[in-house]
């Protein structure tokens, strides 16, 4: 299975929460592929605290970067003004890494699946 690491994982397994490492290295020991957005990889430096620099340095080259491509840019703008014609707000980032998610057939590792309301998307389980 190939995973898509959403931000607050990241953060998460950067910072050394147990929980997070489990299911990282779960998810490794079952041979799944891990990757993350470039999106992500701007959330996880917009936010990053000196001691966390050198985890995030080791760690994140070991994920296959997806980028953020036109096709990819327009699926998650066309996803937002959706869910925002019926009344649901989602975050553009947000939009943008279920849009990456889906168009590379990846399940999302995420603690917050509250901001990511699509059906069609799948998730690897946290527990």
């Amino acid at each position: 299975m190939r995973l898509l690491l959403d931000t607050t994982f990241l953060v998460e397994v950067i910072r050394g929460q147990a929980a997070a490492r489990k299911v990282l290295a779960g998810a490794v020991s079952f041979g799944h592929q891990l990757g993350t957005s470039a999106l992500n990889l701007a959330e996880i430096y917009s936010g990053i605290r000196d001691h966390e620099e050198r985890v995030a340095q080791e760690f994140l080259p070991t994920l296959t970067c997806y980028p953020v491509s036109d096709s990819i840019a327009e699926r998650g703008g066309r996803l937002r003004n959706a869910y925002a014609r019926r009344g649901i707000t989602l975050g553009l980032a947000d939009a943008v890494i279920a849009a990456t998610a889906l168009e590379h057939g990846l399940a999302l590792v995420t603690d917050n699946r509250k901001d990511f309301p699509m059906p069609e998307l799948s998730f690897y389980p946290m527990a």
